[in-house]
Formats: C-alpha cells, sequence, structure tokens
C-alpha cells in the first residue's frame, strides 16, 4: 500500500534546519535522515507504514511532501500518520511570536536570523521521549543512543523493504513485560532497567496517558510524571519539550545548559549553577525550550567551524 500526501507547515520553515538534529548520532535507527529526505516507521495501531519525507517548497511557501508505504493491503490510516508527522515535525507551531521577542534579545537576534525556520523536533509520543530521558539521565548522548539503537532493534516493531530494516520504536508493553535482567543485559543500570519497566506498565495500563498530559499546564505536567519513581524534574521537562513539543519547557539542569550554553555563548569559565540558568532564561519566556533550541543549533554551528 502506497499513499502521498502533502503537509503545508506554518511559515517561515526551515525542513533542513529542523530534521538535522537526528543526524547527529550515527547510532540512530529510528528517526533516519537520507540525503534530503526524512525517514521513519510510523505505528497507528497495528498498523505500520514507512513515512518519507522531502523539502520541495521554500522557507516563506513551505511544502512537504510525503510518501506512505505499508506491508498492509488495507488502507492506511491517513489522518493518524498525517497527524504523527506534523508533530514530529513541528509544522503548525505558530513561530512568530517568538521571533518578536528574540529580536529584542541580545543573545538571540543573530540567532533567530541565522536559523530562521527551525523548530522543536519531537517523538511522536510521551512515551518515547521519558525512555530517551531516562537512556540519558548521568550519560553522554552518544552512550545513550547506543543502547537506544540496541533495545530498537530488540523490542520495536521492522518492517525489511528493498533490502533495509526498519525499526519502530517499541511499544509500552513491550518494556512492561520485560524482567529486570534482561533490561539490565543493555548496559542499564538497576534504577534505570526499573524504572523502564515502570514506565512501560504505567502507559500499557493507561495509569499515564498522553492526552491526559498533553492537557496539563507545564508545571502540573511535569508534577504528574515525577510520580513515577525514577522520573525526576529535568526528565520531566525534557521528554514535555522532545515528546510534546513544549516550547517553555526548560531542563534547566541539563549539561547542554549549565556547561555548554553557559559557556559557550554566556562567556563562563566554569560551569553555571541550575539556579543561575533558570533565572538567565526567564527572560525567553514563554519561550525558553525553543530558545534552547536555536541556542544549541550555535553550538552546533560553532564546532563544526
Amino acid at each position: 500500500m502506497i499513499l502521498t500526501f502533502q503537509l503545508l507547515p506554518r511559515a517561515p520553515y526551515a525542513f533542513d534546519l529542523t530534521v538535522a538534529r537526528f543526524r547527529r548520532f550515527a547510532s540512530e535507527n529510528v528517526d533516519l535522515v537520507v540525503g534530503k529526505q526524512y525517514q521513519r516507521l510510523l505505528a497507528a495501531g497495528r498498523q505500520l507504514a514507512l513515512a518519507t519525507v522531502m523539502d520541495v517548497g521554500t522557507r516563506t511557501k513551505p511544502r512537504l511532501t510525503v510518501e506512505l508505504r505499508s506491508p498492509s493491503r488495507a488502507a492506511l490510516k491517513q489522518a493518524e500518520f498525517h497527524a504523527q508527522l506534523r508533530h514530529i515535525l513541528c509544522t503548525d507551531f505558530d513561530i512568530g511570536p517568538f521571533y518578536r521577542l528574540g529580536r529584542q534579545d541580545e543573545m538571540l537576534a543573530p540567532l533567530v536570523k541565522r536559523f530562521r525556520g527551525l523548530r522543536i523536533t519531537s517523538s511522536p509520543t510521551l512515551f518515547e521521549s521519558l525512555v530517551m530521558a531516562v537512556l540519558s539521565q548521568q550519560v553522554n548522548l552518544t552512550f545513550a543512543y547506543s543502547i537506544k539503537k540496541e533495545l530498537v532493534e530488540a523490542f520495536g516493531r521492522q518492517w525489511h523493504d528493498k533490502g533495509h530494516t526498519y525499526y519502530a520504536f517499541p511499544e509500552p508493553k513491550r518494556f512492561a513485560s520485560q524482567s529486570l535482567e534482561t533490561l539490565r543485559g543493555f548496559r542499564l543500570s538497576n534504577a534505570k532497567a526499573s524504572t523502564l519497566i515502570r514506565l512501560g506498565e504505567a502507559f500499557a495500563s493507561r495509569t499515564l496517558r498522553q492526552s491526559a498530559i498533553a492537557q496539563l499546564s507545564d508545571e502540573a505536567a511535569i508534577e504528574a510524571l515525577i510520580q513515577l519513581k525514577g522520573i525526576g524534574r529535568w526528565s520531566a521537562e525534557t521528554a514535555l519539550m522532545r515528546g510534546l513539543a513544549r516550547s517553555d519547557a526548560f531542563p534547566g539542569g541539563d549539561l547542554g545548559v549549565v556547561k555548554y550554553l553557559a559557556q559557550g555563548m554566556l562567556g563562563k569559565k566554569e560551569k553555571a549553577t541550575e539556579t543561575e540558568m533558570r533565572a538567565f532564561a526567564e527572560r525567553w519566556r514563554p519561550y525558553r525550550g525553543l530558545a534552547l533550541v536555536y541556542c544549541y543549533a550555535e553550538l552546533a554551528r560553532r564546532r563544526a567551524v
């Protein structure tokens, strides 16, 4: 089954800048950037479809073409796949108010011009973003993503097509059904393995529901998520930013904030404190998370020079 359609993001929109985040780790096996295409094996219930997205517009008149290919002969659930891609690629966000704020900010002013059209990319589910937050706790991201690769290949649904294997991110029930010993075999600590099992159980049983969390304010959502043992404020804030595309979610305790942002953008010689960075970021409300994405893009640009 093959289905094609178009996405029309709100302008300005920079597809290349937005998906560049997925190129960061060589071990990435879910969100794929191949040439100028973005690909991901998506799930809508039991139905799988490989989405291939191409940019055929401009930043001022953005237009994306999407091809969905599926092993199923049944009619594809186009609306569900359509919604997932809009969410992942943040096509519907009105970025104008952020740019008006950014132009008045000494640090952001050159960045909103340089990276015009950049958006926050998100996982299609809050569950996936929470799993990634847990994997990233207290380790470098290269290591975290290497574990993700192994977990995805072990527990994710697969589709073999044209000599390539595509992977969907594992569903909550797959983590819920694993033993602590099994997950420990993926270089996970007891604490992280236990948290992944609890996350799987909570979402599989619908004790935690994305639809319910999405209705809450940022602070209320954080409070709900940290009730689960193993999920602290940093993990909750990261998940809101990368799972629900919350533009003001600000993981102030992140190493990228207290070290790389503080030293690379603010000129500090030592790491800043979380309190200092949260106080500094107040000027960016209600777009602290989006501002952080622009700062990270600038840090990446400087490293590449």
